[in-house]
């Protein structure tokens, strides 16, 4: 027949520490206050950090940066061409004309989310050409704020609606599941 094990002396302290805590039966309180013998001192127990839970994960991750003009992965072939050629009419038009940067990203903003929830498919934003060589503050912006975590999940995809309307971005957005 086996031995039983003996606990370790860290055991022995650690048992010795939980055991403290049980409540006992009134009865039975007399009867282990005679066994037991006075409790060593025992020494403080290091609590350990508990690891941060991590952080919940978006529904629907994006890496991929949204490119004016190139076919993104999930749109098929004939609808990218009448997406692109301007043949799947937009059904909203935002004009950002005479807005500050500011004003003109909080209205990209709402006008893109009211859109997807209405089931909008194609949305359009007029940004203007913009003065100088490299246009306008809005047009240079709006590739930066479509790629943005807030906004590039609801767009699929994003192009010209013509060659020679570069003051203009059609916008494919994503349809609500």
């Amino acid at each position: 027949m086996r031995r039983p094990k003996r606990l370790s002396a860290d055991d022995d302290v650690v048992w010795a520490h939980f055991a403290r805590q049980i409540a006992v039966l009134p009865r039975r309180r007399a009867l282990l206050l005679a066994q037991t013998s006075p409790p060593e001192t025992l020494p403080v127990p290091t609590v350990m950090a508990r690891p941060e839970p991590p952080l919940p994960l978006p529904s629907r991750r994006i890496d991929t940066v949204l490119g004016i003009g190139s076919q993104p992965g999930g749109v098929d072939k004939a609808t990218w061409h009448r997406f692109r050629t301007g043949k799947l009419a937009a059904g909203r038009t935002l004009d950002l004309h005479g807005r500050t940067a500011q004003r003109a990203f909080h209205a990209l903003t709402s006008f893109l989310r009211a859109a997807q929830a209405d089931g909008v498919r194609c949305a359009e934003v007029i940004t203007g050409r913009g003065s100088g060589e490299t246009g306008g503050v809005l047009k240079r912006e709006l590739p930066l704020w479509l790629n943005l975590p807030e906004l590039r999940p609801l767009i699929l995809g994003a192009a010209h609606p013509h060659a020679a309307n570069s003051g203009s971005v059609r916008l494919l957005l994503r349809r609500l599941r």
